[in-house]
């Protein structure tokens, strides 16, 4: 399978901060791949660096099989990129800031038809003749995605494309990306919904401090990693604590809810009946499959 991306033991310093610390990353094309970590892992340096925007300190990085140095030209027409940013030009409308981006990379009156697409699938139509200034932010965000498209390129990058939006639009948006993924397109997204990730992404990388920590399918991440929780509504009334034994079990509280990682499933019986000893009430209990979030959790320690 042809690889879309390619990052090869690429490092970013920027004085005594190590960015991005000897990554290497190979994106098959076609995949729909989730770009996953805290803030200030290095996700949004290695996009600048995959737009060309940042130079690597070391390694290299491609795009279709285009250096994205040697090859700028090239690459920059690879790919679309919506940035975390609201960045636009003032002084245009919708219909006419999409047109002058297709113009950017050779695209004439021919592509007319590509941008009313595009403009009807966001949900543009009764914004094409409004002043990108006068948009609100949704809006703003819808003509943005639209201006990474315009071009028609075969690998989309989403950095944090639907921070603030409405779920309305997140919903129309993935239903377009989706289809364009179907048609070949090759999708990197980044995003701080893990839902998201988890229902739309076939492949991810975790990042942490620089680095990935792990990569693989979203299946077998999940394989990998898979456990039982026991997620247990206690009635903590008069001062009462956890029992010692039970503190001791790896969890986490939410209000009156107790998450406990299993280890073994003797365990419930062990946290039940101390509970019992210590007359702590169990107002509900549940058995809850580990997802990408307690992956996430346990890889990057966030």
């Amino acid at each position: 399978m042809k690889s879309a991306i390619i990052f090869k033991n690429v490092k970013k310093t920027y004085a005594s901060l190590q960015a991005v610390d000897g990554i290497s990353l190979n994106i098959p094309e076609g995949e729909f791949f989730g770009l996953l970590g805290p803030n200030g892992a290095g996700k949004s340096t290695m996009i600048n660096m995959l737009a060309g925007l940042v130079k690597p300190t070391s390694g290299s990085i491609s795009v279709m099989g285009y250096d994205v140095q040697a090859s700028y030209q090239e690459a920059r027409h690879s790919v679309g990129i919506v940035p975390q940013e609201l960045v636009f030009d003032p002084f245009f409308n919708v219909r006419e800031m999409l047109r002058f981006q297709a113009g950017y990379f050779g695209k004439g009156k021919e592509n007319d038809s590509w941008i009313d697409e595009v403009i009807d699938r966001l949900d543009l139509r009764e914004k094409a003749h409004t002043n990108m200034r006068k948009l609100s932010g949704g809006m703003k965000r819808r003509a943005l995605i639209a201006q990474a498209l315009v071009h028609r390129p075969p690998v989309i990058v989403l950095d944090e494309p639907t921070a603030g939006v409405d779920v309305e639009l997140r919903q129309r948006l993935w239903s377009f990306i989706k289809e364009l993924n179907k048609e070949g397109h090759t999708i990197v997204l980044t995003t701080h919904y893990l839902e998201e990730a988890e229902a739309l992404c076939n492949s991810v990388a975790m990042m942490r401090s620089g680095k990935i920590v792990a990569a693989d399918t979203t299946k077998n991440l999940l394989k990998k990693f898979a456990s039982k929780n026991l997620k247990l509504r206690l009635d903590l009334k008069s001062n009462k604590t956890l029992p010692a034994d039970i503190k001791r079990i790896q969890h986490e509280a939410i209000g009156q809810d107790y998450i406990f990682q299993l280890k073994k499933i003797t365990d419930i019986a062990k946290i039940t009946e101390s509970l019992g000893k210590a007359k702590i009430d169990i107002l509900d209990l549940q058995a809850v499959d580990i997802d990408l979030e307690n992956v996430f959790l346990k890889l990057t320690g966030k």
